[in-house]
């Protein structure tokens, strides 16, 4: 991890977006403002007297399609491709303001906000960053579909997908501290098949789909490509993924291993990790790796004990 790793960050200008909701198909404008030091990810409804809804586990709504935040029966929709730009990027605060209750879809992904936060640039800030170490494993089951978290010494995930034709089965895994957020996660795009449009829109979603914004499928092929990556489709599953335990309040340290699951089950995880407070605790970087080597220490013989901790 590199220096700035160990601070938190804040975006160093303010950034606007505009566009439709996914889901909602409602216009909305959007606003991301540097915030101070311990602030966290802070959602602001300007439509509604400036009502807040901080990005936590404790306010998440029933999701099923996207991520949906909730507090006092005030609702902000489909948050996690911001969310997973933000943690991706490392920035820790910022004060996100919308005249809607739904984030603008954009193109899909999270690939225009990592462009809009290199333009606009990232702040360090003095605040010591606290990472959310892994103490023991946590598992969530659903018939065939699995989430779990792992200890470990970073932040990795690890993602499996089972779709119909032409998807099929994917995997990938992907690294955080090593920063491929941004060129092997950010692009990949939202997706559905053209087979189950009417459904979804007798329930009241994907008004505001469209090629612009979503990879488009039937059972035979893509209709609306090229894609980004051959594996697209489960990049994206971590892309969400990665959003979704955003709401965890802090930054991982630990291995994510996921198959078949989705909004509903990320969030579940991030549910049943904040309710186990043995299953992980509050450390710095520093920390963190100062008790890595002390478990080093602890397995070596004494007389190698010296090289551990030189």
């Amino acid at each position: 991890m590199t220096e700035s790793s160990h601070f938190e960050q804040t975006i160093a200008d303010a950034i606007e977006f505009s566009g439709i909701g996914l889901h909602s198909g409602a216009p909305v404008k959007m606003r991301l403002l540097p915030a101070p030091g311990g602030c966290g990810i802070l959602f602001r409804r300007t439509d509604l007297d400036n009502f807040e809804i901080p990005a936590t586990g404790r306010n998440v709504a029933k999701v099923s399609y996207a991520t949906s935040l909730m507090r006092q029966g005030v609702l902000i929709s489909t948050t996690e491709h911001l969310l997973s730009a933000l943690i991706g990027c490392g920035i820790d605060n910022v004060v996100v303001e919308l005249d809607n209750l739904e984030l603008p879809i954009l193109d899909g992904s999270a690939l225009p906000y990592v462009e809009a936060f290199r333009q606009a640039g990232l702040k360090t800030q003095r605040r010591r960053r606290e990472y959310l170490r892994i103490l023991k494993p946590l598992e969530v089951r659903e018939g065939d579909k699995f989430i779990g978290v792992y200890p470990g010494d970073g932040y990795s995930v690890s993602y499996k997908i089972d779709f119909p034709t032409p998807i099929g089965r994917q995997g990938f895994s992907v690294d955080l501290a090593t920063r491929d957020y941004a060129a092997q996660i950010a692009p990949a795009r939202t997706f559905g098949f053209k087979e189950d449009e009417q459904m979804l829109r007798n329930m009241g979603l994907i008004r505001g789909v469209s090629e612009s914004s979503a990879i488009i499928l039937n059972r035979k092929a893509v209709l609306n490509g090229p894609l980004r990556f051959e594996d697209e489709f489960v990049r994206h599953k971590v892309l969400d993924l990665i959003g979704d335990l955003a709401l965890a309040g802090h930054h991982i340290l630990g291995h994510v291993v996921a198959e078949r699951a989705g909004h509903a089950m990320h969030t579940a995880l991030v549910s049943r990790l904040l309710k186990d407070r043995s299953a992980w605790e509050l450390v710095t970087l520093g920390q963190a790796k100062s008790r890595l080597r002390e478990r080093l220490t602890e397995k070596l013989p004494a007389r190698n004990a010296a090289l551990v901790t030189a």
